[in-house]
């Protein structure tokens, strides 16, 4: 089989700025007609050969899938295995129709896990090592050979075989880590790109933008690196700007000989448009390269803005004092895993925002370009880091990737107005991947990462989260505080933070919060933590995570209560009120997402520090960053999915309210309660607390924001009402589970299980693991990593349900160990 040159075979990453827009003709994104294999193949010719005479070549099995694809969509929340890590292969046809006379055929990875092989027919056209920078290889060759393939062109009918090898076996000599507390999936979970390109085109545009410290001035430097394989001697680069409202500021044309890097363009903008997380104001640079034979125009959305770190205080945007209201992301959502839609991320994006962050960390890797331009658009600045992540620190094959993700994230993101910080590492201190572990070999190897992106990007801070013997080498540390989780109480967050703050030079707590059960609550969630000590000491130590052993903690001895969670965020976000020091905060983290290392969670491999569960659906805690960091006027009872509370007969009972507005009159089944002002530190609520006396049986709650009082210069009151019921029947051990369906939308249906006592009364304080199994004509809809999307799961107050999807009649098992197996019969209506 004739070879392709060697020089065929080298790939070239960074041929385009991910963040540059192409126009759609030219740049097509591949996302139907791809075929998968799970498992590896015995040579690229079994992805090609034809079929057998007579032979449906039924071995191996492919099947057909849409990109972004991901092999761990399920089995990363399957309760009953370890998820798979190996090989798996896609395959597809390409039509070439490249528009460009003596064009190049480009394609591009957004991300692909975790290591990558691409084959054009049976040509090795590529590979590369990390599952979240980009990366592109310039086909165009490969191409030609495959279409002079005498074999290959009567077979394919002039269409091109792409095929492409994902692996994410374990390999220590690999980041991240898999001691890292998340999946390294696997497979094309970010899109794949075809691009044409003219002879000569941009392979990366540089865009720097400082601002003055008086906001008077700023500077517009641009610096290019074009992609010229045949050595194009004459080009001209055509420059316009233009403002956020869309009218030209400034344009300029230049003659370039487009080899290597060339600055091309610089100037003044005087009175710049600021942006900022209130108003992302975004100019646009439109970039036009004409050659004699072609011309590319692309486009960059850029900001001017000036940020400071004060030492030992601060953060300033603008020359004015902004706090930091900040999360946290990962690559991960119910149902997909990493291979989330555009469209899946800009809904996780907008909700993110619409709860009023102003700040992200993006952990533990390089994500999505996508992401990053809603970052842009919305107003989050961004921290983002390379997962140089947990397990030491290997050889020169791992450093080498290290530093090559390092370069990549910097180069391909280093235009976007919102990223602040270049994140180093997470968790270093953590060993056990390699038999030896030398702090001193740590801290050499931060510190040439730390002068790298120095070096490629000297208008960012580094960072890194949990590094003691490394912080005094980056420009922004955060340490580990989990007051109130993994150890000590929430009411040691204050005075912790005040002793790390003043141990380095610029302070930023990433990582705080703690597990929450969606749909579990709790009449006495501090009961259990009687144990626990407050003190000096906050952080997460080694073995804190699991559910057993160690010290008492609420991590480990509370019972994971929406109850508990809300108290523990709203005494951190009433205290960040009275730190006029701190620069800010980023909790841990906004969406539920899977992990290898919890299978014992209440919702198995999930870690569930979310304020939004896998798919979305918000938990009550969201409500409560929303009434700090909001201006828009909300109101949210507590507790709209607890269907039932319980205690005796007229025992006070705590409702709160979260609200932004400055009053808020409660009602209890059409009683006033009263009127509340809103007070930050009259903590829980803000103040808008009541105890009140519930009547046995349904009860209704109304809260209205007294008219004219919001944040917002409010014209008309706003509302939230809810129902439940009040149960005063002691109940005794769980011993039966009675079942109940109910429809939800077409062919699906509701099973639901309640655990009860021996006389029938609901148990409602009861943990215990419920599982579901069905047979017949129907399926669960299960492995999706929620409180209600996975078929094993430990109850909330006693309950626990699943949605089948029926085509006629089932029949649904539903089991608790030492309970009686309890059965329905599901039917389709």
């Amino acid at each position: 089989m004739k070879r392709l040159s060697s020089i065929f075979i080298l790939f070239i990453l960074l041929i385009l700025p991910l963040n540059a827009t192409i126009p759609t003709q030219q740049r097509i994104r591949l996302t139907d007609s791809w075929e998968y294999l799970k498992g590896d193949l015995g040579s690229i010719w079994e992805a090609v050969r034809p079929a057998a005479p007579g032979s449906s070549e039924a071995v191996p099995i492919w099947q057909q899938v849409t990109l972004p694809h991901c092999f761990n969509a399920e089995d990363a929340v399957d309760p009953d295995i370890n998820y798979y890590q190996g090989a798996g292969w896609y395959r597809t046809q390409l039509s070439i129709k490249n528009p460009y006379l003596n064009g190049r055929v480009i394609l591009e990875f957004e991300g692909a896990g975790q290591k990558t092989e691409v084959y054009v027919y049976t040509y090795k056209v590529a590979s590369h090592t990390g599952g979240y920078d980009g990366w592109s290889v310039d086909i165009t060759e490969a191409v030609q050979q495959a279409l002079a393939n005498p074999d290959c062109a009567k077979r394919f009918n002039g269409r091109i075989p792409l095929s492409v090898r994902c692996d994410n076996t374990r390999d220590t000599e690999m980041i991240p880590s898999d001691l890292s507390d998340f999946n390294l999936y696997g497979g094309l979970y970010r899109y794949v790109n075809l691009i044409y390109q003219p002879e000569v085109s941009f392979s990366n545009i540089q865009i720097n933008t400082p601002v003055e410290k008086d906001m008077k001035n700023a500077s517009l430097k641009i610096q290019g690196t074009f992609h010229n394989p045949n050595d194009i001697r004459q080009a001209s680069i055509h420059l316009l700007l233009k403002a956020p409202n869309g009218e030209k500021v400034w344009e300029q044309t230049t003659t370039v000989l487009p080899l290597g890097t060339n600055p091309l363009f610089e100037t003044t903008i005087k009175n710049p448009i600021l942006w900022s997380p209130d108003q992302p104001q975004l100019y646009t640079c439109e970039l036009t390269l004409t050659t004699p034979q072609s011309k590319q125009t692309i486009t960059e959305s850029i900001g001017f803005r000036h940020f400071e770190f004060i030492e030992n205080g601060p953060f300033q945007l603008n020359g004015e004092r902004l706090l930091l209201r900040g999360t946290h992301r990962h690559e991960d959502h119910a149902g997909v895993g990493a291979a989330m839609t555009e469209e899946q991320m800009e809904a996780e994006m907008k909700l993110i925002k619409e709860m009023g962050v102003n700040f992200i960390r993006l952990g533990h890797y390089q994500q999505s370009d996508i992401i990053l331009r809603l970052c842009d658009q919305l107003g989050i600045l961004v921290w983002e880091e390379i997962p140089w992540c947990r397990g030491g620190l290997g050889g020169e094959k791992y450093q080498a990737q290290a530093r090559r993700m390092l370069t990549n994230m910097i180069t391909q993101h280093r235009n976007h107005p919102s990223v602040i910080l270049w994140g180093l590492g997470n968790e270093n201190d953590w060993p056990n991947d390699f038999s030896t572990f030398e702090q001193s070999a740590i801290r050499a190897f931060m510190k040439e990462l730390n002068d790298l992106s120095h070096q490629l990007d000297p208008s960012r801070m580094t960072s890194i989260r949990r590094c003691d013997f490394c912080n005094d080498i980056v420009d922004v540390y955060s340490p580990s505080i989990w007051a109130g989780w993994y150890r000590g109480q929430f009411t040691d967050y204050k005075s912790i933070s005040e002793k790390e703050m003043k141990r380095v030079k610029h302070f930023l707590h990433v990582e705080w919060g703690g597990d929450s059960h969606a749909g579990r609550h709790s009449e006495y969630p501090f009961n259990p933590l009687q144990a626990i000590m407050g003190g000096n000491s906050a952080d997460e130590r080694a073995g804190d995570f699991a559910l057993q052993g160690g010290d008492p903690r609420a991590s480990r001895d509370g019972d994971w209560s929406e109850t508990y969670i809300v108290k523990l965020f709203d005494w951190h976000l009433k205290e960040q009120e009275t730190m006029p020091w701190l620069t800010g905060t980023a909790f841990w983290v906004f969406k539920d997402f899977s992990t290898p290392l919890r299978p014992d969670n209440p919702v198995p491999y999930v870690n569930q520090k979310g304020v939004v569960e896998r798919d979305l659906t918000k938990k009550e805690a969201y409500y409560v960053f929303q009434s700090y960091w909001t201006k828009q006027p909300m109101i949210h009872i507590y507790g709209h999915n607890w269907r039932t509370r319980w205690g005796k007969v007229n025992e006070e009972k705590e409702i709160l309210v979260y609200s932004n507005c400055a009053a808020v009159e409660l009602f209890v089944n059409g009683v006033s309660q009263g009127v509340k002002q809103r007070n930050s530190q009259d903590f829980p609520a803000a103040g808008l607390h009541w105890n009140c006396i519930l009547k046995a049986g349904e009860n209704n709650i109304k809260a209205v924001a007294v008219k004219g009082l919001g944040k917002g210069n409010m014209k008309a009151a706003i509302t939230d009402e809810i129902s439940f019921n009040y149960q005063t029947e002691e109940w005794s051990n769980p011993k039966q589970l009675k079942l109940k369906t109910y429809p939800d939308k077409g062919s699906i249906v509701w099973v639901e299980a309640q655990l009860t006592d021996n006389k029938g009364i609901p148990c409602l304080d009861a943990a215990n693991v419920i599982s579901f199994e069905a047979a017949g004509d129907g399926k669960l809809i299960q492995n999706l990593g929620t409180s209600t999307g996975s078929r094993r799961v430990q109850a909330y107050n006693g309950r626990a349900a699943i949605r089948i999807d029926l085509n006629g009649t089932c029949q649904v098992a539903v089991k608790s160990p030492g309970i009686q197996t309890a059965f329905i019969e599901v039917k389709a209506e």
